[in-house]
């Protein structure tokens, strides 16, 4: 069975949220009066950096988020949902003389301590409407989702909680059985786009795109493969034209960076009643001016129905 929630959408710390959950995000709605709460745990850990073939150790970072999501159907067609993380950061980089940083790159006071930080993130806020449904065999679901900081929060610096911007994210997702292929196989798909608040005037929105194949197994358990691609379109890079003439970016390119990446990994989920289990790890395979991350999610979630 696929997860019934497996998504946040639109927080500020894409590989946080975008990149580690499952894809199976709104593609089965609830019905009526029908929802679900979830709590999940992400792990993070930031290795380095990568360019394109150049990858190098740089700026090690953890983040470790608690985040609770609740869906709730309105009609079997509208659902509303709304979520709020939790975040902690720790920067641990060690010294990598050899690598190499641009001069700009340089640790901020947030970083310099080796501290623990920790702080409330962006609050989400979700509408969605079933557009179209073939029960037990299709579901395509439209959404537009807001991300509001909770708090005017750091972020300048690696081992911080978010970039404190505001987005609205639209978003399509589609489901779909494949027990005329095989049994218990179903894939799910996202397509995102999301509208970020604009930095220095710098345009820095971005595409997501999320893919679930999942594979029903004994016992209430099913096994996941997941694949989640991701494209700013505009931004800056860390290249020296780019940055090193203009000294108001030192402290914002963490923020506006054209962060593109693609990421693989697979999971586990087990159902039992009005409980779902699951697990996934991803890493990523390749990109241009991100982050070398592995990232570790275990989410629980519980079903409910408010009777009339």
């Amino acid at each position: 069975m696929i997860p019934r929630r497996a998504a946040t959408a639109a927080l500020a710390i894409s590989a946080i949220v975008a990149s580690a959950r499952p894809a199976a995000a709104q593609a089965w709605a609830p019905r009526a009066r029908e929802g679900n709460v979830a709590v999940v745990a992400q792990g993070i850990d930031h290795l380095g950096r990568i360019f394109k073939d150049v990858r190098f150790d740089c700026c090690e970072t953890t983040n470790v988020a608690f985040v609770v999501d609740a869906t709730y159907g309105l009609t079997d067609r509208w659902s509303i949902s709304a979520g709020l993380p939790y975040v902690f950061a720790k920067f641990w980089a060690q010294s990598h003389p050899d690598a190499p940083r641009p001069p700009w790159v340089t640790p901020a006071p947030v970083d310099t301590c080796r501290c623990l930080h920790s702080s409330f993130q962006d609050v989400s806020f979700g509408a969605h409407y079933n557009l179209v449904k073939v029960p037990h065999s299709f579901s395509l679901i439209t959404s537009m989702t807001t991300g509001v900081p909770s708090h005017a929060y750091q972020y300048v610096g690696e081992a911080v909680v978010g970039f404190d911007l505001k987005e609205l994210s639209l978003s399509v997702d589609a489901g779909q059985r494949l027990d005329f292929i095989l049994p218990g196989l179903s894939i799910d798909g996202r397509y995102a786009y999301t509208l970020v608040e604009q930095v220095l005037d710098y345009s820095h929105n971005r595409s997501n795109i999320g893919l679930d194949a999942g594979y029903t197994l004994p016992h209430r358990l099913a096994g996941h493969l997941i694949l989640s691609w991701q494209r700013t379109h505009g931004g800056v890079t860390l290249m020296p034209d780019e940055v090193a003439g203009h000294p108001d970016l030192y402290t914002e390119f963490h923020r506006v960076l054209r962060d593109n990446y693609f990421h693989a990994g697979a999971g586990a989920s087990y159902t039992w009643r009005e409980w779902d289990l699951s697990f996934s790890f991803l890493r990523t395979v390749s990109g241009d001016n991100t982050h070398n991350v592995h990232v570790y999610t275990i989410e629980t979630s519980r079903s409910f129905r408010i009777q009339r």
